[in-house]
């Protein structure tokens, strides 16, 4: 169950080798790397995962295979479709390979409150008693998703234990989210985390992001339950200049698998296709950043 969520998701990449073939081994490298650095669990098949790449064969095999190497971990599945019947599908699927609970973000084209509650009435309905995070994600979905909207949603639907908060700006819509009255949820936040200091302070429950140095995400989380919030903030500013190279988009995931290939994680950074192809000027900005934020972490620590 996920009503007790806290600490740090992080959101996987899909590895694949040069060819595009999903590299299930390299699932367990990347499962041990994430846990090294600090996660208290996984988030698989997620927009950064690649996951509308992967056909629906391979989707349960990246998400058994991540569940199996997760060591109990609690790990979520994104299973967000336009096709309420795939949904169902895939939410079934995972969870009998024992996943955690799904992540659900509502689909494009959703123009009034009248239809997103509808669209989730039918969601619960299908999936039945599924542990869900609510994903709101309007950059990404194009459907935006008010404070009232969620908050109808969340009393309307037991099953939402935990929002992830995408919006932008995210800080002031967590306020308002944890100043309301009603049932509490937790709440990640995503972003590439970007906004990782400010949210916790902000009363946000962990991040729930994808970065090349986890170690980054698991030590603010840290610092700020010891209520050590400075030294929050100077890890978070070592980082900074590599967390905001990587936060372009499917162009900074590909970023990021090259950095995570470099640490060991994975055996290639290949993008299925269609995807980015990193240049040789960028590999050479890539040194640079890697570098200088190993420089930078060493005199933080």
């Amino acid at each position: 169950m996920l009503d007790q969520t806290r600490g740090v998701y992080i959101v996987t990449q899909t590895p694949f080798d040069d060819a595009g073939a999903v590299d299930l081994p390299s699932i367990d490298t990347l499962v041990d790397f994430y846990l090294k650095h600090g996660a208290d669990g996984l988030t698989v098949l997620g927009v950064a995962g690649e996951a509308g790449k992967l056909t629906p064969q391979e989707a349960r095999a990246v998400a058994g295979r991540f569940i199996r190497r997760a060591q109990g971990r609690p790990v979520v599945v994104g299973v967000s479709s336009a096709s309420v019947a795939q949904l169902r599908e895939l939410t079934a699927e995972v969870m009998d390979l024992g996943a955690a609970g799904v992540m659900i973000a509502p689909p494009g084209g959703l123009r009034t409150e009248e239809e997103l509650f509808s669209y989730f009435a039918t969601v619960f309905r299908e999936i039945g008693d599924v542990p869900t995070v609510l994903q709101d994600f309007p950059f990404s979905t194009g459907t935006w998703m008010s404070v009232a909207s969620i908050l109808q949603l969340v009393e309307r639907h037991p099953q939402i234990q935990v929002l992830k908060e995408e919006d932008l700006p995210s800080i002031t819509k967590i306020t308002k989210l944890r100043e309301a009255q009603g049932r509490r949820i937790a709440i990640l936040t995503g972003n590439n985390a970007m906004f990782l200091p400010l949210e916790m302070g902000r009363g946000i429950d962990g991040p729930m992001a994808g970065f090349s140095h986890p170690e980054m995400l698991s030590g603010v989380y840290r610092l700020f339950q010891q209520r050590q919030v400075e030294e929050a903030h100077d890890l978070f500013d070592a980082y900074l200049p590599l967390l905001s190279y990587e936060n372009q988009s499917q162009w900074g995931v590909a970023v990021r698998k090259e950095v995570l290939r470099r640490r060991g994680a994975i055996g290639s950074a290949a993008m299925r296709s269609p995807g980015p192809r990193l240049t040789p000027v960028d590999l050479g900005e890539i040194d640079r950043l890697v570098r200088r934020t190993a420089a930078a972490a060493a005199r933080w620590n």
